[in-house]
């Protein structure tokens, strides 16, 4: 995927869902994968032609692995001229000496979370941006309707009103397919995952599902991706649909 397809892609979710407001402050959570970095660039991108003027910042919540290095991150924000947040965490010696959790995930997410939401107050942003893509949403939708039994993804826009915070997801409309070649075209300085549990998830099992499903059905991805749409789900804003100009 070339740059041009991905702000193509991010422009419409911005559109649909009035995403941006002219003079917002947006914090990109950086997880340091490819999705992040692809959604980094994406708002990079747009923020150059969006009329509605913003500002970016880049937050990193470290969980205290000592195998990860972010200066490759660091180097990249700095050419974008965007500002760098590293916020250090004993999440990781929390989760797998002190409390030793089997099943580390929901904790894990809630704590990082946490961290995130409050070094985006700290820094007078009052959005943050999360990278999940088309088959994110998809895949927790399979998760909620096996484990909750209900039809359920989360949202292409959230406000949290603890925090008052808003949360995004601009890259809602892409492919994990295409974040992987956009990664691979532009060579992205992708940080590897030190979590010991990585891969071994619940939602690795959807992913597999999902991936399995469209090899037998194709197209059936897309399909599921339009029910979400359409599904009138809880807490979803009103969708205005995209007209290219």
């Amino acid at each position: 995927m070339k740059l041009q397809q991905l702000l193509s892609h991010t422009r419409k979710a911005v559109d649909e869902y009035k995403m941006i407001q002219e003079g917002d402050h947006i914090a990109v959570g950086i997880s340091g994968g490819k999705d992040s970095l692809t959604l980094l660039y994406a708002l990079h991108g747009l923020k150059r032609f969006y009329p509605n003027h913003f500002e970016l910042s880049a937050i990193t919540v470290d969980l205290g692995y000592e195998q990860c290095d972010f200066t490759p991150i660091k180097e990249l924000c700095r050419e974008m001229e965007i500002p760098y947040h590293i916020v250090k965490t004993d999440i990781a010696q929390i989760l797998f000496e002190e409390r030793k959790e089997k099943n580390p995930c929901s904790l894990c997410a809630k704590m990082r979370k946490g961290a995130l939401n409050q070094a985006v107050k700290e820094i007078g942003c009052n959005k943050i941006a999360y990278a999940h893509h088309k088959d994110d949403i998809i895949e927790t939708m399979i998760l909620s309707l096996f484990f909750e039994g209900r039809f359920y993804s989360f949202s292409p826009k959230t406000y949290l009103d603890r925090m008052d915070l808003t949360v995004i997801r601009p890259i809602m409309f892409v492919d994990e397919a295409d974040v992987i070649g956009f990664k691979n075209k532009y060579n992205l300085p992708v940080v590897k995952s030190a979590c010991p549990v990585d891969g071994y998830t619940k939602r690795q099992y959807a992913k597999d599902l999902l991936a399995d499903l469209n090899r037998q059905y194709p197209g059936i991805k897309q399909r599921m991706f339009t029910a979400i749409l359409n599904g009138n789900i809880p807490g979803w804003p009103e969708r205005i649909p995209y007209i290219r100009k």
